[in-house]
């Protein structure tokens, strides 16, 4: 375990917030707002998560509409305690799409968050 969970869980908090709420955009895991802003029509900041037993990049399965694969990128959906729960998104074609895919991960092994560009994400 590499016991920064709460640090990351305060980040997954904050993220969390903001895909429910309008503000303005700045850049970085820390801009305070995604949604309605001028260009910018986000409803999700897709994130990739690290193990922390070797800084590997967590992938995970998915099904969505028969397509079998695996996905690096994901949506925090919920935060309990010290444990979080993220929906799988997958590429299609120019954009990201939602599946019914979820899993729930303590925080402790996970060792650092990469915040990509908010994205309009379909299947919310």
């Amino acid at each position: 375990m590499c016991n920064n969970g709460n640090c990351i869980a305060g980040l997954l908090e904050k993220i969390l917030i903001l895909q429910q709420t309008e503000v303005p955009n700045t850049l970085g895991c820390n801009r305070p707002i995604l949604g309605n802003n001028p260009g910018i029509n986000a409803n999700t900041r897709p994130l990739n998560l690290y193990c922390c037993c070797n800084n590997s990049l967590w992938t995970m399965p998915y099904n969505y509409n028969g397509t079998v694969g695996d996905s690096s990128i994901f949506r925090i959906e919920n935060i309990i305690d010290n444990y979080a729960t993220f929906r799988i998104l997958v590429q299609n074609e120019d954009n990201m799409v939602a599946t019914d895919n979820f899993f729930t991960i303590n925080l402790d092994y996970i060792s650092c968050v990469k915040c990509l560009e908010d994205q309009l994400v379909s299947n919310i």
